[in-house]
């Protein structure tokens, strides 16, 4: 490296956010550019480990040191050449990865990791800004199809990949913008839509055709998308939610998690009229769930000027540090605090809810117990979120015409690669593995296009 020492001599510089006082007003990004110069300095962390465990970390297989080392030398554009070859889309892994690369790095085993994925989002935004990022349209075309089903990452990476190899590429989306849940699932203070805005002009310029409100498995349906195309990718992610069907779980106020963000950011979106029941102002809200859709749903409702917010979990709350069973490079579960938990809120653990409590059919709080005591606990309610996750992808039409076989988690399954039992119909992203990470949906999306190129080419 560059900086040989730099791991001796610097501390790790976390991502600059907005204050909070500011950032709890409005619904832009927290998060806040880094300068140039910190950001060479936190490259410069980098050991340049011979063998580099920060790829084993990140399921793309990013080339972490080399464009950390073009980082340090000031090569800025090499190091965005460099970063494209493995990751599609570095402006959304950059902003919502949870960054296995980090956990994995070599200097986590006994300081703070390299900023791997603030290096990263700083390259890839120098390389819009200078204009490095331009559309690449294939000289030649196969002549061969293929329908992506879905514009979420998975999607996405798929349709980039089989661009890219000269095959016409139409991709279909249910919502009326593109995106799926990187539209309407995720928050603007985590991801500003012009950044997605922005890659969907790459993407189109490139030759990539987008339709949006078709809804295949109504019209067309999937066996007739089928007959009409070469090859079919099922990117449809895992969109059947986690119920907890316990007592009370038909009053109203209790909602899937996915529901009310999805209102609130349509809301932010477009200005569509966000029903009562979905706006948490002045309410007493419950999050049932630790995860980063709860996260999202703690912002989202402090923003909205919620009375109270607790985020409920059944585990216990985690450790400031590794335990000795957890060591590195495993990913390391620790206590984490995300910028919506900065900003406000209480964190309840190890409580096992066991009823949803009301009055004249409304929720008015959760009833349930310490999962170490026993000792009964209740939480008052006026809006309860259940966000504990996402079972399989929706599949009922999907199974009913075209005969894809599931596995026993409900996700399509794939006997050959990402191939299902239909004849060139393929998945990719969670409908194949189930919910999962961004950074996995464009590793999916990457080696599924593969999987359908071989099959379009050896077919000549």
């Amino acid at each position: 490296m560059g900086l040989d020492d730099g791991f001796l001599r610097w501390s790790r510089v976390p991502t600059p956010r907005r204050a909070v006082s500011e950032r709890r007003q409005d619904f832009r990004e927290v998060g806040q550019p880094q300068e140039p110069s910190v950001t060479r300095l936190q490259a410069g962390r980098c050991m340049g480990c011979g063998v580099p465990f920060c790829h084993q970390g990140c399921p793309l297989g990013n080339d972490i040191p080399d464009f950390n080392e073009a980082v340090v030398q000031g090569r800025w554009r090499e190091a965005y050449e460099r970063l494209a070859v493995t990751n599609d889309f570095p402006e959304l892994t950059g902003r919502l990865c949870p960054a296995p690369c980090e956990a994995a790095c070599t200097l986590a085993i006994n300081d703070e990791p390299v900023t791997i994925e603030q290096i990263e989002l700083q390259i890839v935004e120098r390389a819009f800004a200078e204009g490095w990022v331009q559309p690449s349209p294939p000289s030649l075309r196969t002549g061969r199809s293929v329908a992506v089903v879905g514009s979420g990452p998975a999607g996405l990476a798929v349709a980039s990949r089989l661009n890219a190899l000269g095959h016409t590429v139409v991709v279909l989306e249910a919502d009326d913008r593109l995106g799926g849940l990187l539209r309407y699932g995720i928050p603007d203070f985590k991801l500003d839509k012009a950044v997605l805005d922005r890659r969907m002009a790459v993407l189109k310029a490139e030759g990539i055709r987008f339709r949006t409100g078709v809804r295949v498995g109504q019209s067309p349906r999937f066996d007739a998308l089928a007959a009409c195309h070469d090859a079919v990718v099922l990117a449809i992610g895992a969109g059947r939610p986690r119920d907890l069907p316990l007592p009370g779980r038909q009053l109203a106020g209790v909602h899937f998690a996915m529901t009310y963000l999805t209102a609130a950011n349509r809301h932010q979106a477009r200005g569509q009229p966000l029903p009562d029941e979905l706006d948490a102002r002045d309410k007493r809200v419950v999050i049932l769930g630790g995860g980063d859709t709860g996260a999202d749903c703690v912002g989202t409702a402090l923003r909205q000027g919620a009375a109270e917010v607790t985020q409920v979990e059944l585990l216990e709350r985690p450790p400031e540090v590794r335990a000795s069973t957890n060591p590195w490079p495993e990913w390391p579960r620790v206590f984490r605090t995300s910028s919506s938990h900065e900003e406000g809120g209480r964190r309840a653990f190890a409580i096992r809810t066991e009823a949803f409590v009301g009055s004249q059919g409304r929720v008015t709080g959760i009833a349930g117990s310490r999962v170490d005591t026993g000792d009964a606990v209740h939480v008052d309610a006026d809006l309860v979120l259940l966000a504990v996750g996402f079972v399989s992808p929706v599949t009922e039409r999907l199974v009913a015409q075209l005969g894809v076989e599931l596995n026993e988690r409900g996700c399509v399954a794939t006997p050959d690669g990402y191939a299902t039992s239909v004849p060139r119909v393929f998945v990719a992203g969670d409908a194949r593995r189930g919910q999962s990470l961004i950074v996995w949906a464009i590793r999916e999306g990457r080696e599924a296009a593969r999987a359908v190129d071989a099959v379009l080419t050896s077919a000549h």
